[in-house]
């Protein structure tokens, strides 16, 4: 995958997280959104980081004090490079377990 490719699809799966941020509690979790940086905050102050790692040409998940590294398999989806889950669970899992009820990425 090229820089060009690897940018637009990146691009796209944060925006993706991002529009399913948008459709949570707002009492219970904000976000922001930068280049190829999306900030998961929650009341408490701490912070989830999604984020594009062009030289890697992955995707990082900074999570409590976990980190995941995702490629882009041939199927189209994000996967840990290490154990092979899908980042899409995973960060509604993360979610989840820190707000203490279940929330379900279905975008």
């Amino acid at each position: 995958m090229d820089e060009r490719e690897f940018l637009t699809k990146s691009d796209a799966c944060l925006a993706r997280v991002a529009g399913w941020l948008e459709e949570l509690d707002p009492d219970e979790i904000d976000y922001s959104t930068g280049d190829g940086i999306v900030t998961i905050e929650f009341p408490d102050g701490e912070r989830f980081i999604l984020s594009r790692q062009s030289a890697t040409r992955q995707i990082w998940l900074a999570a409590g004090a976990h980190g995941f590294h995702y490629n882009l398999d041939a199927s189209g989806r994000w996967v840990d490079d290490k154990d092979g889950h899908e980042l899409f669970s995973r960060l509604a899992e993360a979610i989840s377990n820190k707000l203490g009820h279940p929330v379900e990425f279905d975008r």
